[in-house]
């Protein structure tokens, strides 16, 4: 991305200082210390106040630039020299590096560094000394175990790469980072194997962030936006999570992270539809335990789906299908409901997200008293009332609990959205409309893509090898190939020579 200021520094510290200050008009927050040291060496000093740890700022580094030991060494020498004796002799700090470029030492000035400028060099001296407050290492949020690690990502970027470094100690994982947005000058990395993630995927993952031209990227929501195949579709095409182990084990499957600095959520290229359905304790319970829940989760996404459109249909056009005591429960229920079925399921379900996005942003200390009064008192009135009947109340429920049940929270919204289109069909169109919809939906799915990687992979196209891992999942020791359609430069990830299928 280009920056907003251009050039070489100057060699004279009055002009560097006036420029800064320039560009930053009069930011309280912009410190310059300058020092005096003998007759012939003129130092200053910039940081910004907050983002650096100023307690080791003065025990360290000022401390050792005022010994009579650096008196010594710095007298009667060139300004470059100085500079290169600062790095080698003097100062110990651990991350130290000669910038030039102003852009460049704007950057770094922003990014929580310590720049420091000798009088007659045209170059300045980077001094890593962050020392912001961040959240730390904390409990994953948003995907929840039983078992597994319960360490999540944090809005520090090099916390994050740490904890993925952590699960996996090797070499070839790679590190680049970029920054991206023209004002917030966001650091965005991806990590990848270079011995397994394919060559053209990681290439592509750069083209696209590179091609990013904006303003501003605050969350690795807007990365997704910039980098995703297709824009208008409600189904997530690339996975987040906020869970170290969860992106190193797409890592180690030959997928792409990409983190962004300031938010714990990680993002993870290419991915497929059932990944979604994927949870971290999969892989930590046994194969059948956990293939039992993956069968959950999809009944639980189609419950979500289709409960409220099936209750629509069968109500209004297809009463034959329902049992003779059930329909003379349902049509007393009914009798003073003064709406159509269609109208009360589209207004039950537009009540339940309200009360769930008011969940979302009321306080803590009152979110238990207004979901206690919007989905007992509120429900419980509007049945007595004959607004609504009991059995569009359980409907409702039943589908609001299943929404919870998908690990992935993308793909929960884009259920809650497409429940809704198919509402609307069924009540104009009963069971006839359903299945206009499914196909509709199915149709879209087909053609969506990740990264040029099929969304519904591996049933479309059908690759026997990898349902393995998919709808099923298999004992360890018959997962011996990671996913054909990462293309990886690696297929397998144990010996061939092990016991187990392949």
């Amino acid at each position: 991305m280009k920056s907003t200021v251009e050039g070489k520094l100057s060699n004279r510290l009055e002009v560097n200082n006036e420029q800064l200050y320039k560009l930053m008009g009069e930011s309280t927050d912009l410190v310059r210390k300058q020092l005096k040291l003998g007759e012939h060496t003129e130092l200053a000093i910039f940081y910004i106040d907050g983002l650096i740890d100023n307690q080791l700022l003065h025990n360290s580094i000022l401390y050792s630039l005022q010994e009579g030991r650096t008196l010594a060494l710095l007298e009667e020498q060139d300004p470059d020299k100085k500079i290169e004796i600062l790095t080698s002799r003097v100062l110990m700090a651990g991350d130290l590096t000669v910038v030039r470029d102003y852009a460049k030492f704007v950057h770094d000035l922003l990014s929580g560094n310590v720049m420091l400028m000798v009088e007659g060099t045209a170059s300045a001296l980077r001094i890593g000394l962050p020392g912001w407050e961040d959240r730390g290492v904390s409990e994953p949020s948003s995907q929840s175990v039983v078992r597994g690690p319960m360490e999540g990502f944090s809005e520090n970027l090099r916390t994050n790469t740490a904890l993925i470094r952590r699960k996996i100690k090797d070499s070839q994982l790679w590190l680049e980072t970029m920054q991206i947005g023209r004002v917030t000058q966001t650091s965005v990395s991806i990590m990848y194997l270079s011995h397994i993630a394919n060559k053209e995927l990681v290439q592509e993952v750069k083209r696209r962030l590179n091609s990013i031209d904006t303003d501003s990227i605050l969350e690795s929501g807007y990365i997704e936006e910039f980098i995703q195949d297709k824009v208008a579709t409600p189904f997530p095409t690339i996975y987040n999570s906020d869970r170290p182990d969860t992106i190193a084990a797409g890592i180690l499957e030959g997928k792409v992270a990409i983190l962004v600095d300031g938010t714990p959520f990680v993002l993870l290229a290419p991915t497929v539809f059932v990944s979604f359905f994927q949870s971290a304790e999969d892989y930590y319970q046994r194969a059948d335990i956990s293939t039992l829940l993956r069968f959950i989760r999809f009944l639980a996404f189609f419950i979500t789906l289709f409960a409220p459109a099936f209750y629509v249909a069968i109500t209004t056009f297809h009463q034959e299908m329902i049992p003779t005591n059930l329909v003379i429960s349902l049509a007393a229920q009914r009798e003073t409901v003064p709406f159509p079925t269609f109208v009360e399921a589209l207004m039950m379900e537009l009540t339940y997200e309200i009360l769930r996005e008011a969940g979302v942003r009321i306080p803590k200390n009152v979110g238990q008293a207004v979901s206690i009064v919007g989905t007992l008192v509120i429900g419980q009135a509007a049945v007595a009332a004959g607004f609504i009947s009991s059995a569009m109340v359980i409907i409702v429920s039943i589908t609001a609990i299943s929404s919870f049940v998908i690990p992935e929270a993308g793909m929960s919204i884009a259920a809650r959205i497409i429940r809704f289109f198919l509402i609307a069909l069924a009540g104009f169109m009963g069971l006839y409309g359903i299945l206009c919809g499914v196909f509709l939906v199915v149709l879209h799915l087909v053609s969506l893509r990740s990264f040029g990687v099929p969304y519904m992979s591996p049933l479309g196209p059908f690759r026997p090898a990898d349902l393995k891992d998919s709808i099923f999942r298999f004992p360890w020791p018959f997962l011996r190939t990671r996913p054909q359609e990462n293309r990886t430069q690696n297929l397998y990830r144990q010996n061939r020579s092990k016991r187990g299928g392949s």
